[in-house]
């Protein structure tokens, strides 16, 4: 198992990386999110996630990012400290920020065989669906875990 900090790379590296396991015949797995406050929604998630391929890599994104999608007060944890906690966990293989708004350039370059989002995301509707399809790959749906959810977790630290 590699150490947490070597499982977070730079997209150009990662790109690298993934053109070198797809010509072994690994099947790459990408998912993407904030990731703000790790419950155990997003670890049950992760777990599913992993084994529909041989190599899982989240896209994370950049505290910018996320205070666009989430509003102010927002991210709780630095982009830094979310990379880490998930290369901590041994389902991962890589983690890579991005600061786009979506993903859907980074799973352009990247070429994932699977993308995976969470249940409520319809398949027709997940970013970067359409390109994975194109290429020959298949977009997953993964159920989540009721009762989880890091806004009302945050609703609930404030209480």
């Amino acid at each position: 198992m590699k150490p947490s900090a070597k499982k977070i790379k730079n997209s150009a590296d990662l790109n690298k990386i993934l053109k070198r396991l797809k010509k072994t015949g690994k099947k790459i797995v990408f998912t993407n999110g904030c990731f703000d406050i790790l419950h155990v929604g997003h670890v049950t998630y992760l777990e599913k996630a992993r084994p529909l391929g041989d190599i899982l890599v989240v896209g994370l994104n950049s505290d910018r990012s996320v205070r666009e999608i989430k509003g102010r007060g927002r991210p709780i944890n630095s982009q830094r400290d979310r990379a880490k906690v998930l290369a901590a966990l041994s389902f991962v293989d890589y983690v890579t920020i991005f600061d786009e708004p979506t993903p859907e350039e980074l799973i352009r370059s990247l070429e994932p065989g699977i993308l995976v989002k969470g249940g409520d995301w319809g398949s027709n509707d997940i970013v970067g669906g359409n390109f994975v399809r194109s290429i020959g790959g298949r977009v997953v749906t993964i159920p989540f875990v009721n009762g989880y959810s890091t806004t009302s977790l945050i609703n609930k630290m404030k209480k």
